[in-house]
């Protein structure tokens, strides 16, 4: 008998009961660095780990800047582009948070615990004019380009936001 809880997803990599199938992985691009679309990516990205898909995210693009490392009262996520309706990313946080969707930080942390392999594009952070320091030292990460993504991810259902 095992330790799990009834009802609770099997443990990542394994087979789905009712099908006999193994759970298929699911990669993700986050390119833009508009709030509400990392902010979704992380939401998609925790939600499919938690049902035991394993995920690779990939940030690249200006959605990089959602892992900068800043003083704790400022994330470098608040560097974000604004919201869809022009809200300033940390404003729109606080409005989500107040409506009981989860913030960004606790989509950071779920990931993280969820064992979320997130790979930090090489190229984007040379186009932003980043170093690799310039990252959050709290959150796992690897710095990696396409290729290494594309070659971790082959047999993935692919996202690109």
């Amino acid at each position: 008998m095992s330790g799990a809880e009834p009802g609770s997803p099997p443990p990542r990599g394994t087979s789905d009961p009712a099908t006999g199938k193994s759970a298929p992985g699911l990669a993700i691009v986050l390119f833009a660095g508009g709030f509400d679309r990392v902010h979704y990516g992380l939401a998609l990205a925790a939600s499919a780990a938690a049902l035991s898909r394993p995920v690779h995210l990939l940030f690249s693009g200006r959605a990089v800047l959602a892992l900068t490392a800043a003083s704790p009262a400022r994330p470098g996520w608040h560097q974000l582009d604004a919201a869809d309706d022009g809200v300033p990313a940390a404003q729109r946080d606080q409005v989500l948070v107040a409506r009981g969707v989860a913030g960004f930080e606790e989509l950071l942390e779920a990931c993280a615990a969820l064992e979320v392999q997130v790979l930090v594009c090489e190229m984007a952070l040379r186009a932003l004019g980043l170093a690799n320091d310039a990252l959050r030292p709290d959150f796992p990460h690897q710095i990696g380009g396409i290729i290494s993504f594309l070659s971790r991810t082959q047999s993935a259902q692919t996202l690109f936001i």
